[in-house]
């Protein structure tokens, strides 16, 4: 089976309410995955943020430096658009 992510996207975006929302998230992706997926925004806002040095990402959101070099290349990466896309999402 070959994945289609648009099909995930199609049915988060038909669930507003929160409550249907945790019930799809929890469907769909393991506890693991799911503390994965918040850490990994908790990194991309801090970086965003630009206050925290990475040991100390890593050490108030309880993530690996890899999964925090991750995230601050794939910024580095985004036309400064993109970036200000990014923070408008995350950080508003």
């Amino acid at each position: 089976m070959r994945a289609n992510w648009n099909l995930v996207v199609e049915k988060i975006l038909t669930h507003a309410n929160e409550d249907d929302l945790s019930v799809l998230f929890q469907l769909l992706l393991t506890e693991e995955e799911r503390s994965a997926v918040s850490g990994r925004l908790q990194v991309f806002q801090t970086l965003l943020a630009g206050k925290l040095s990475q040991r100390q990402i890593a050490a108030e959101h309880q993530v690996s430096i890899a999964t925090i070099t991750r995230c601050s290349n794939y910024l580095k990466n985004m036309s400064v658009k993109q970036r200000d896309s990014v923070k408008k999402l995350i950080l508003d």
